[in-house]
């Protein structure tokens, strides 16, 4: 591993970009939520935008959205779907501050290392505005792990993973919920789904 990268696992997504590009991401459900909470036209940041299928959602109700992908494969994808760049970032380059109303990680942040996620999830801190909001889902588990495709998962149990976030930053309000469903990989899986808000100005 490399900083908050597992190689095999970028790899991966390097060499199925294709096979991405015709799998879409829930484009309702918590997406919705998480538009509606935001303030009309608000700056987004995406993180691990695939495809781009849900920066497409974003910027059809008129939200102005800045999408990156860790795999050049997929954000030259995702450039071409959205018609703008789209910019090949790892979530440790991640140096913006107070600069998004949001930031949404959409099934991306379950592959950052165990021992490396509250450091991203405080860059992520540090890149939202006072009252900022931010999505994340991840893979539930009780230790770190890979699938049958060799990707990384940290796996995080719903108290691990308050735990990390209490360690990244300060935030208003935490909630998890759950769902389960299936992934690439068409395993059954129990998915946290966590929104946090930054505090705002005093």
């Amino acid at each position: 591993m490399s900083g908050a990268v597992d190689q095999d696992t970028l790899r991966f997504y390097q060499g199925h970009a294709d096979s991405y590009e015709g799998r879409k991401p829930p484009l309702a459900g918590p997406l919705t939520t998480f538009l509606e909470a935001l303030p009309p036209g608000g700056s987004i940041l995406e993180l691990g935008c695939g495809a781009g299928y849900q920066a497409e959602v974003m910027l059809q109700a008129g939200f102005d959205v800045h999408a990156t992908d860790g795999s050049p494969e997929l954000a030259a994808k995702a450039a071409q779907r959205l018609g703008r760049p789209v910019a090949t970032m790892l979530f440790h380059e991640l140096e913006a501050v107070d600069a998004y109303d949001g930031v949404w990680a959409y099934a991306c942040l379950l592959h950052v290392p165990r021992s490396e996620l509250s450091a991203v999830l405080a860059r992520v801190w540090r890149a939202l505005k006072p009252g900022g909001l931010f999505y994340a889902s991840f893979k539930s588990g009780e230790g770190e792990g890979r699938d049958k495709f060799s990707r990384y998962y940290n796996y995080p149990s719903e108290l691990w993973l308050r735990e990390r976030y209490a360690e990244a930053g300060r935030w208003s309000s935490l909630v998890v919920g759950t769902s389960d469903g299936k992934g690439f990989d068409q395993e059954a899986a129990q998915f946290l789904h966590v929104t946090a808000r930054k505090p705002g100005q005093s």
